[in-house]
């Protein structure tokens, strides 16, 4: 088969979670497990750093990838979903996987995948893997597709663990409370292996702990880069008595060059740094040199896209992948603070998302222009556009993406601002 082929083979035989949502999801590791032994257990063949979290995960995958390739390491990295191409998903030093790793893959292992019925997540999780081991590389940086401990890629055992936040996302399949989300991410916690946790939260702090005493792994807060080392049972004790502090990163790293324009990137840096301090202590060398230029590189060595990504101006044309509440809490406080006269928003949204929620924190006064990603899983752009009206937002609707892109940049004037977002597909279809 070709590889676009190969691609339609396994779309059509293997359920795709962001296309087909629900029915695509396994809530458990057998089938990964069984991909491993018939792989000869690749995922224990390199060293890896573990990434989980509600929003930031893949800006801070990347990042630290980024720094690991500038280190001279021999970096994979493995993410999702992809925006343009599926070999996105799978690089090693940047370099997306040849698309005939992906077809002889499947060629090989065929019969057994249709045995196993395995997601498409699934699969993906397993060519990573093998094409890591294969190629030896140094460090692989292996980012969860939702949730955690059930995720296809908690089969890893690495070296750090790092969560970067916990937002209200995927309710239906990691619960309804952030205590309860944050369950699920800390099933990324390994027996003696330290966790990075990027932002502490009143609900959500105690469950960290909790689950860092019951595994005996040192468990690091990123914002203030203090470290709870296992002692007398792992209980936490007052701040300045057993806790050991580190520096604080951000003060020697205040002039950091990141190309990553979004507001929100700040919070994922203290969590890069935090973590990247931790690796010193694992055994991966790092110096300042190495973290600045990896930081300063981590789009064109990594091909990061879609995070506040300028496209155009005049008008000023920008797309952001933030897609829950929260990650689009984090773009309209970005677009408050610029100047323009009048915006333009591109929106389409899937069809799992809290969608009034989202509405609601929406300006009235910009201009939308309502579509439908082209997924199974998007949400039709008339329904998207009658829930919109409760919350005085106004616009027409569009019979595809590129439609509705189009017309937003044909009516905005030079000193306006077209906004794309509200899903990870419809930015990926402008891209």
């Amino acid at each position: 088969m070709t590889y676009k082929q190969t691609l339609e083979y396994l779309q059509s035989m293997l359920p795709m979670f962001h296309r087909i949502g629900a029915a695509a999801y396994k809530a458990d590791l057998s089938n990964t497990l069984r991909l491993c032994q018939l792989l000869d257990q690749p995922q224990h063949k390199f060293r890896s750093v573990h990434i989980a979290g509600t929003n930031g995960k893949g800006s801070v995958s990347h990042m630290i990838a980024s720094v690991l390739q500038s280190a001279g390491y021999k970096t994979g990295l493995f993410t999702s979903p992809h925006l343009k191409d599926f070999r996105e998903r799978i690089r090693i030093n940047g370099k997306k996987i040849p698309k005939k790793e992906v077809t002889s893959f499947i060629s090989r292992w065929k019969s057994d995948f249709e045995e196993i019925r395995p997601s498409f997540f699934e699969w993906t999780a397993a060519l990573a893997f093998e094409y890591f081991a294969r190629e030896k590389v140094d460090v692989a940086v292996i980012e969860t597709g939702m949730g955690g401990r059930l995720d296809s890629t908690n089969v890893v055992m690495p070296l750090l663990s790092v969560i970067t936040n916990i937002g209200m996302d995927h309710m239906a399949f990691l619960g309804d409370t952030l205590s309860k989300i944050a369950g699920e991410k800390a099933g990324i916690i390994k027996q003696n292996v330290p966790v990075v946790i990027g932002e502490r939260h009143p609900e959500t702090t105690e469950v960290f702990l909790k689950k860092a005493r019951e595994m005996n792994s040192p468990i690091f807060f990123a914002e203030d880069l203090i470290c709870i080392e296992p002692a007398r049972g792992f209980i936490p004790e007052k701040k300045g008595s057993s806790y050991h502090v580190f520096q604080n990163q951000t003060l020697r790293f205040k002039h950091l060059n990141c190309p990553l324009a979004g507001i929100y990137q700040k919070k994922n840096l203290v969590t890069v740094l935090a973590a990247l301090e931790l690796l010193k202590t694992r055994g991966i060398d790092l110096n300042e040199v190495q973290i600045r230029k990896g930081i300063a590189g981590v789009v064109r060595q990594t091909g990061l896209m879609g995070r506040w990504q300028v496209l155009g101006k005049n008008p000023l044309i920008i797309c952001d992948v933030g897609h829950n509440e929260e990650g689009i809490k984090y773009v309209l406080n970005q677009i408050s603070i610029l100047k323009y006269k009048h915006l333009h928003f591109v929106l389409g949204m899937v069809n799992d998302k809290d969608v009034n929620s989202i509405l609601s924190l929406l300006p009235p006064e910009a201009t939308y222009y309502f579509c439908k990603p082209n997924i199974p899983r998007g949400l039709d752009a008339n329904l998207l556009a009658t829930a919109a009206i409760d919350y005085r937002l106004n616009g027409l609707v569009y019979g595809s993406v590129k439609q509705a892109f189009h017309a937003a940049t044909r009516n905005a004037q030079a000193a306006d601002l077209v906004f794309i977002g509200g899903s990870t597909f419809v930015v990926a279809e402008v891209l």
